[in-house]
């Protein structure tokens, strides 16, 4: 079956085996979204284990058609270690956020939870959209631990804190991250300050009064109670587990250092792809050690406390861990095919890569979504030669505009989905643990196509023309 070597291969497939190769993660989508509609399906999904077993079917046969056709051992230990990066990156957030408790004047008043959001889409931008969405979903929870309806709070998080909050840094989300690896200067997304803004007035402007209506509907001995939590908080902020902030800041200092000392140190004597994998290896180390060292804390009696107080536990992680090692299996040969015919896309204008690249970042994972138009955009403006990372340095020098419109398609519409993000799925889980019912995966879709598709239609008419 196989043809050629790489994407060349892949271009050569015609209709039906290209079919094919999407097929393993069209199977696993179809599964997160449709199982837990089906009676007979929705019990035995609900054990972690059967979804690790279909996720692993999935992602093994998605490996196996890249394997068949391109023959490329190279990109399966590029995908293994990005797996392996993304989930060290993300347990370690959530171990270490487990055992920070923040307590003080929370209460699940309207104004108090736009603040919240607020603020998250700040930190977001320093701590990263997973960072911040780890460190703040338990008190958002807690606050709102009195609402009877607040399934609504959640999904705002997530559109806010969980993706579009963190666009101005390389560090705010994995597609900027991944630019700034390619060459983007680390000021430049600074740059999108305006849509950022704008998109942030427009989503905490109708969180906030649809909070404000479901809040005056609620029973009045829920609002006096909420009411009188803040009035009897006896300081306004408080925080156990500085040991753990301390750690927060490593995990950041990891991240960092990764990319601005230790690749560009690697790059002379390994060249860019094996410098980048030992990076990966060397920050997948230094996050497990980090890991370890929370998990130590965590069994002393002292710093226990917080853990307890933030009802923690594993199960989210495991779900998440299990799902996505199916996502990045499945989607491997989906996004060769992607890249492949790529250049055929009929692309050219500012607002066609923002809506290809975002509604592609919706269901494939939104870092080497981000890549591939990133590249054609490069190549459309004249400034590929090569494949080099320095490409994308220069793009946003010379065509800043289709450099912004694909960075804000692949960090605004990972929203889309819960699995547009890797913390929307984590968030989901949490909350789902904490108790509350979180909607299903087309009910969560239908939030998005109401509140998010039409505020990127308005940033499309005011950014992308």
């Amino acid at each position: 079956m196989a043809g050629g070597t790489g994407l060349e291969a892949f271009q050569g497939l015609g209709p039906w085996s290209s079919a094919a190769g999407f097929a393993p993660f069209l199977l696993l989508l179809a599964a997160i979204a449709c199982f837990p509609l089906v009676p007979k399906l929705s019990g035995w999904w609900a054990h972690l284990r059967n979804k690790w077993v279909l996720a692993a079917v999935c992602g093994l046969v998605g490996v196996g058609f890249h394997f068949s056709v391109a023959g490329d051992p190279a990109r399966l230990l590029e995908t293994l270690l990005d797996y392996l990066a993304f989930m060290a990156l993300l347990a370690s957030l959530y171990v270490v956020s487990g055992g920070i408790h923040l307590s003080g004047a929370f209460s699940g008043l309207p104004w108090l939870n736009t603040v919240f959001l607020a603020v998250g889409a700040l930190l977001a931008n320093v701590m990263g959209t997973t960072g911040a969405s780890m460190v703040l979903i338990r008190p958002l929870l807690h606050a709102n631990r009195r609402r009877r309806h607040k399934t609504h709070v959640v999904v705002f998080f997530i559109f806010v804190v969980s993706n579009t909050g963190g666009l101005l840094t390389p560090l705010g989300d994995p597609p900027l991250y991944l630019g700034f690896l390619k060459g983007v200067p680390f000021a430049w997304t600074l740059g999108l300050l305006p849509q950022w803004a704008l998109l942030q007035a427009l989503l905490l402007t109708i969180f906030h009064f649809l909070d404000e209506i479901v809040f005056h509907r609620e029973e009045m001995e829920t609002k006096h109670a909420l009411v009188e939590d803040l009035r009897q908080a006896e300081r306004p902020l408080h925080i156990q587990g500085w040991v753990n902030v301390g750690l927060l800041l490593g995990i950041l200092a990891v991240v960092l250092g990764a990319g601005q000392l230790l690749l560009p140190a690697l790059r002379p004597g390994w060249g860019d792809a094996r410098a980048e994998a030992l990076c990966k290896v060397a920050q997948i180390l230094a996050l497990g050690g980090i890991v370890a060292l929370a998990l130590a804390r965590k069994a002393h009696p002292a710093g226990e406390v917080p853990f307890r107080r933030n009802h923690f536990s594993f199960e989210p992680l495991g779900e998440v861990a299990g799902l996505f090692l199916g996502i990045f299996g499945a989607m491997l040969p989906a996004l060769d095919l992607l890249r492949a015919h790529a250049a055929l896309l009929p692309l050219d204008r500012p607002w066609h890569f923002f809506w290809v690249s975002g509604l592609l970042s919706s269901v494939l994972d939104n870092a080497p979504t981000y890549l591939t138009f990133a590249s054609l955009a490069a190549a459309k403006a004249g400034v590929m030669a090569g494949g080099g990372g320095a490409s994308l340095g220069a793009l946003a020098q010379t065509s800043p505009a289709l450099l912004k419109a694909v960075a804000c398609g692949s960090v605004f519409m990972g929203a889309n989905t819960y699995i547009g993000n890797g913390p929307n799925f984590m968030v989901k889980a949490i909350a789902e643990h904490s108790g509350l019912e979180m909607p299903t995966f087309l009910a969560y879709m239908g939030w998005s196509a109401a509140v998010l598709l039409p505020l990127f239609l308005i940033e499309t008419f005011v950014f992308f023309r």
